[in-house]
């Protein structure tokens, strides 16, 4: 079959599915079809030739909307690619669309979306996780194999276990930022969602790697991901936090998790039970840095340069004021407000420098317990996935949706999400493995041998074809 065609069905199912499940901001239906032609008449064979892909409408994208799921920004659209955007259009891949996201990427729902959130495809009742909702959404329905989100607390990884896909966090530094819309620089990574632990694979490969236009990107080589995915994982130690299966953990979450290291075992893994002190303060410190970086990065959107303008503001200062009021929404004014009084004057001290001093033993923590084993075992997200409006009203609860997630983030290690079964409801439920740094096909290799013996064996009731 042709590319053209392979991407006309795609166009054609992201079309018919969106309605329902509102997971696109755009699809590009012209510019994909128009590459597709070229590449269907080109000798040039590179790895992802022909992949569609979907992208997070906070990744640059040029000459197509980059809205970060804001007013404020609206229909703006990128002069340029993300450096991860060049490397897929050089691999022969196809980006169809920009994806729904909480605003700015702040949100664990996709709730936060100026646009509506994304639905769920296993029950469009409920919430696909966030922020990079859309992303999952599209993959777990179908439309695609492959998408980019990112990840500043579990963005990926946790939106990945609410709909049933695999998701993937880097090292920070593997894969470049230029072109991603800062929220917090230190945190946010761009991550990458597949149906597959192959399919995560083969985009990583392609777009991992140091950056020039990125002085945080880091000069590692990057290895052959998809050829040690068949590795035999015997004799591989997975630690265990076990002080983490306990309180505010659903029961059958955790029935999930215990379950799926029994099934590490079959395959011939050892687990050793470890220690994760600092993890318990994980939210609070990822509350204080997030918001305080976010708070400095967000300045820039002032209706002077792009994006939304408030009208009638006679004064300079007062369409400040009336375009950041008009065009934020209410949980990025939350985060800006935070952060700002974290960095403010009598409590920089006691609050953001506090926090940098724990997040370096949250790191800590990591680094001893990686002398003890490979990778760490733990829930990915303390539910399954919620029905939209029932955590709106509750910040804190909302937050706690990232509990086993952010502290990856902190300490910049790789972390994955794999399904590991499906609740008494039918809605899916996630595992998560934690790596040391530039551990990436490590990790691949243990999700990928645990997927294969354990599938997942169904489709969500909103599926494309």
């Amino acid at each position: 079959m042709s590319i053209v065609s392979e991407i006309e069905k795609t166009l054609d199912h992201a079309e018919t599915l969106n309605g329902e499940l509102n997971s696109f901001l755009s699809i590009e239906s012209e510019s994909s079809l128009s590459r597709a032609q070229l590449l269907d008449t080109t000798e040039t064979v590179g790895p992802l030739k022909g992949v569609a892909i979907a992208v997070k409408d906070n990744i640059c994208t040029k000459d197509m909307r980059t809205s970060c799921g804001s007013r404020i920004l609206g229909n703006y659209k990128a002069q340029y690619d993300a450096t991860a955007i060049s490397r897929l259009n050089d691999a022969g891949a196809i980006v169809v669309g920009k994806t729904n996201m909480d605003e700015f990427a702040m949100g664990s729902s996709n709730e936060s979306s100026a646009f509506g959130p994304a639905k769920n495809p296993w029950d469009v009742a409920r919430v696909p996780g966030g922020s990079s909702g859309g992303s999952a959404v599209a993959v777990a329905s179908g439309v695609v194999r492959a998408a980019l989100g990112s990840e500043t607390g579990g963005s990926v990884r946790q939106p990945a276990s609410l709909c049933g896909i695999v998701g993937f966090k880097p090292t920070y530094g593997r894969i470049s930022r230029y072109g991603l819309v800062a929220f917090a620089s230190s945190l946010d990574n761009i991550g990458i969602f597949g149906q597959t632990s192959k399919d995560v694979a083969d985009v990583l490969g392609v777009i991992a790697g140091r950056d020039e236009k990125d002085s945080t990107s880091a000069d590692v080589p990057v290895p052959d991901y998809a050829a040690t995915l068949n590795d035999d994982i015997a004799g591989k130690t997975i630690g265990i936090p076990r002080a983490l299966l306990g309180e505010g953990l659903d029961d059958e979450v955790r029935e999930s998790v215990l379950a799926s290291i029994d099934n590490f075992k079959a395959l011939g893994a050892n687990t050793v039970d470890i220690e994760l002190p600092y993890a318990k303060y994980g939210i609070a410190v990822y509350y204080i840095i997030a918001t305080a970086e976010a708070s400095s990065n967000l300045a820039r959107y002032d209706g002077v340069r792009y994006g939304f303008r408030a009208e009638d503001s006679p004064e300079l200062r007062q369409m400040y004021f009336k375009t950041r009021e008009e065009g934020f929404g209410p949980e990025v004014k939350r985060r800006i407000m935070l952060g700002t009084y974290v960095l403010s004057s009598g409590y920089y001290d006691a609050y953001y420098s506090k926090a940098q001093k724990v997040r370096a033993l949250v790191k800590r923590d990591y680094e001893t317990a990686f002398t003890k084993c490979d990778a760490i075992l733990t829930p990915t997200s303390p539910t399954t996935a919620f029905k939209i409006g029932e955590k709106s009203d509750d910040p804190i609860a909302m937050y706690l949706s990232d509990i086993y997630t952010v502290s990856a983030n902190l300490a910049g290690v790789p972390a994955i999400s794999v399904p590991s079964g499906l609740s008494s409801e039918g809605l899916p439920i996630g595992v998560q493995l934690i790596g040391n740094f530039w551990s990436e096909a490590t990790l691949l290799n243990l999700t990928h041998k645990y997927e294969t013996a354990h599938p997942l064996n169904a489709r969500p009731s909103v599926f494309a074809g």
